[in-house]
């Protein structure tokens, strides 16, 4: 169910697709044996290709046709077995030919579904347009003088994969989980690391409002954002900008935005090109691409489980929410991890430490599982210990915190720090008579009918017991004796 926006005029609908570039795993250029290394020295990176020079003709990179290929099956999309690499023409100091080496009509890649995981376990589905495979332009450096601008060409020629979503979502929740859906299913078929602060996947973001149930109305682009966080704010504010323009009587013009995230704002760029103005014309120094049905089928075979079966297979197979599900698919590495603690053990419990306890504090330290100071092994160790009743949950938080700082293997810990929970009953029942005695006004308005006050006479028995009785056995034993 979208949500609408309220205006003067009443309420408005958000339409908003993306056009995600990906750059593909790969360890030359889409055109050129140029490396591909993050970080390397300006201009370290570059061929004669790259650099525009005349007379230089592109050869095709086998590796990265067979990436998108590959992302194409695992957006569930058709194949187009042949496909066109077409010019696309703009004039910008990065791009020294003087224009983009890119697909149009006739893509690589044709239509395909995503499934968004929504909050409450809810699912959405949003439909791929189209990838198609393009080169990367270089970079602009503003920053590194005070008259002069710089030019960084190790990043043009570099492989993009361009993923074209329809206009299927309706809320910045929704556009933010798409992304992370997206990044998902790259980072587990392995043809895009998905690092948005490095720039290797970054978003255009197409945004317009409607009266609920009008035709779409004018869309403007707001290019390059980098972080799902600025994607959600950069949609929230722009739909408000043109609620506010339309409802004081202006009109949308259709262009391309930037985002400024220090002011979280958009501001215009320029007017949005439509696609006659880059003058596209298929490349006259590259043959049309025809992918063989074989490899097809060979790319097809060695696709990995991907986040929608895993999800399903975990949900089946271990008997967890769907939601905890959903979270663990995100990263293929905390599905494994999930998997690892909850081996011949309680699969419900582990999902809860795992999603709960673990991630809450990978989260404050900025860490992920990969990086988790408390290994899977150490994880399981100290939910063993919950389930034979050696510990209580309560203090199962507290030893966690201890594993946190110290390394140290949960028994150890128990031992140590005599943490061994009290199930003998007659030491339970001690603990119970004594704080009865000292509460007996409680105990008399409780007899009278005060039934809330149980929760009050398990917590002093708790605290008397510094948290060890096993809580189970306090129930049971107080029940009896405060019916006597």
């Amino acid at each position: 169910m979208a949500t609408l926006l309220h205006g003067a005029t009443g309420e408005w609908e958000m339409v908003i697709g993306l056009e995600v570039h990906a750059q593909v795993t790969s360890k030359a250029k889409l055109f050129s044996g140029a490396a591909t290394e993050f970080g390397a020295e300006p201009n370290t990176q570059v061929s004669f290709v790259d650099a525009g020079m005349p007379g230089m003709l592109p050869v095709i990179n086998r590796v990265c046709v067979e990436q998108a290929v590959r992302t194409g099956l695992g957006l569930k999309a058709q194949i187009n077995k042949v496909s066109v690499f077409d010019r696309k023409n703009y004039f910008y100091a990065d791009l020294p030919a003087g224009y983009q080496i890119s697909q149009y009509l006739q893509p690589i890649v044709g239509k395909g579904t995503i499934i968004l995981d929504l909050a409450g376990g809810e699912t959405r589905e949003v439909g791929i347009t189209r990838l198609h495979l393009e080169q990367d332009a270089g970079k602009s450096l503003h920053d590194q003088d005070p008259s002069s601008s710089f030019v960084d060409l190790n990043r043009a020629g570099v492989a993009l994969m361009e993923i074209v979503s329809e206009p299927d979502m309706r809320t910045a929740e929704e556009a933010g989980a798409y992304l992370r859906k997206l990044r998902s299913i790259l980072r587990y078929l392995g043809t895009c690391d998905g690092n948005m602060e490095q720039g290797s996947m970054r978003a255009d973001v197409n945004v317009s409002v409607r009266k609920p149930g009008a035709p779409f109305g004018t869309r403007c682009e707001i290019k390059n954002v980098n972080s799902i966080r600025y994607v959600q704010q950069a949609i929230e504010y722009e739909a408000r900008r043109q609620i506010d323009i339309i409802e004081d009587g202006g009109t949308i013009k259709q262009e391309t935005r930037l985002y400024d995230a220090r002011k979280g704002e958009t501001r215009s760029m320029r007017s949005k090109e439509d696609a006659h103005d880059y003058r596209y014309f298929p490349d006259p120094d590259l043959l049309p691409l025809v992918v063989q049905d074989g490899l097809i089928k060979s790319i097809a075979e060695s696709l990995p489980e991907l986040p929608d079966e895993k999800k399903a297979r975990l949900v089946r197979d271990y008997g967890i929410p769907l939601y905890d599900a959903s979270v663990l698919i995100l990263e293929k590495e905390r599905a494994d991890f999930f998997e690892a603690v909850a081996k011949g053990r309680d699969s419900k419990l582990s999902a809860n430490w795992v999603t709960g306890e673990l991630f809450a504090a990978l989260n404050k330290t900025g860490r992920d599982v990969t990086d988790s100071p408390i290994s899977a092994a150490k994880l399981g160790g100290l939910i063993d210990l919950i389930s034979d009743n050696t510990i209580s949950g309560r203090i199962a938080k507290d030893v966690f915190e201890i594993m946190l700082e110290t390394g140290k293997d949960a028994g150890a810990i128990v031992e140590e720090k005599g943490l061994r929970q009290v199930t003998d009953t007659g030491a339970i029942e001690g603990v119970i008579d004594a704080v009865l005695a000292a509460n007996a006004d409680k105990l008399a308005e409780y007899r009278s009918g005060k039934d809330k006050l149980f929760g009050f006479f398990v917590g002093q028995v708790m605290k008397q017991s510094g948290g060890k009785a096993n809580p189970a056995l306090v129930n049971e034993l107080l029940k009896k004796k405060l019916a006597g």
